[in-house]
């Protein structure tokens, strides 16, 4: 009986053991989860080629160190990102990453603990995101914008494009928090430089025609989109109605290269991708140990000017050579 006894206990040791050392040695790789507040374009999604991109030049193989849950509206109907934060902390992830202030918002909401990296979002100061820039205090970190700098720069190029300009219009979503304060900077920026200004506050893309409309009979000449799920979203909208009312417009926009494609006459910025291959580096760092707390938060220094010549053309305006210069990109 003492034989059977230890013949049967070596083999169920011996048939453990390998479990053991192979669950030692295959940890599970760190998850990021990605929420995005509106449904990905039908062809690719340039943000998280930027995020995967960043995180390939950092050493990470996907699939194997490190795993990408991707979540996002399937259409307007669909559950917001307070459903999609729920997925994703059920699985749960290590660090979740985020743009704009109703995703941030939604995912601080969700959780204190778990690390959030927001990716392009307006203040993060003055929408509570963080106690401060250099110290952000909380589990929240990642890139916020330059307002007064952004929007004055903007206001100076289209004065400079349309030197006989007089008034402008700022058109936004006003459901958005981070945009108002976006809004806000631009409207103060047009007036410093002796520009009259209308708001164009909307909360649906079913307003955007009748606002542009109203704009246009009240004389505006110039339209300042500022760049938000809902703006970026109907971008092709906003520049093919602005044409039909004969209104330059120019986007303050993580997506103007789409924007002006799409119609716009100009845009000044920094591209969604270059956000998210920086988010990377703040993904790594908490990854390996860093706490959101103690990461400063960044503002991006390098904006991307790009010119639409057709549109330009379209509206009888002529790009001084000057600014055809400056300009990162120009579509012909």
């Amino acid at each position: 009986m003492d034989r059977r006894h230890f013949f049967l206990t070596s083999l169920a040791g011996a048939l453990a053991a390998p479990i053991a050392v192979d669950a030692q040695q295959t940890p599970r790789p760190p998850r990021v989860g990605i929420v995005m507040p509106t449904p990905p374009p039908p062809a690719r999604q340039p943000w998280l080629d930027g995020l995967r991109e960043g995180l390939r030049q950092l050493g990470y193989v996907e699939g194997q160190t490190i795993r990408l849950e991707v979540r996002w509206p399937a259409g307007v109907t669909t559950p917001g990102s307070e459903d999609l934060l729920l997925n994703l902390l059920a699985l749960p992830v290590d660090v979740i990453v985020t743009r704009g202030a109703p995703g941030a918002r939604a995912a601080t909401a969700a959780t204190t603990t778990i690390p959030i990296v927001v990716a392009a979002v307006a203040d993060m100061v003055r929408l509570g995101l963080v106690a401060s820039l250099a110290h952000p205090g909380g589990n929240v970190t990642g890139l916020s914008d330059l307002l007064p700098e952004l929007n004055g720069k903007l206001v100076e190029l289209l004065t400079e494009t349309l030197p006989g300009l007089t008034r402008v219009a700022v058109l936004w979503n006003r459901l958005n928090p981070g945009a108002a304060l976006q809004a806000e900077a631009a409207q103060t920026a047009a007036r410093e430089v002796g520009l009259q200004v209308s708001a164009l506050a909307v909360r649906s893309p079913d307003e955007i025609a009748e606002v542009l409309a109203t704009a246009a009979k009240g004389g505006v000449g110039a339209v300042i989109v500022v760049g938000d799920p809902l703006t970026n979203e109907h971008r092709i909208r906003i520049a093919q109605l602005a044409l039909q009312e004969r209104l330059p417009m120019s986007f303050i926009s993580p997506a103007g290269r789409s924007a002006v494609e799409a119609g716009g006459l100009m845009s000044y910025g920094q591209e969604l991708p270059s956000r998210f291959k920086r988010a990377a580096v703040f993904v790594d760092k908490i990854l390996k140990g860093a706490k959101p707390a103690d990461l400063p938060v960044e503002q991006p220094m390098k904006f991307e000017l790009i010119i639409n010549l057709k549109t330009a053309k379209a509206l009888g305006i002529t790009i001084p050579p000057t600014l055809l210069f400056q300009a990162d990109a120009v579509i012909p």
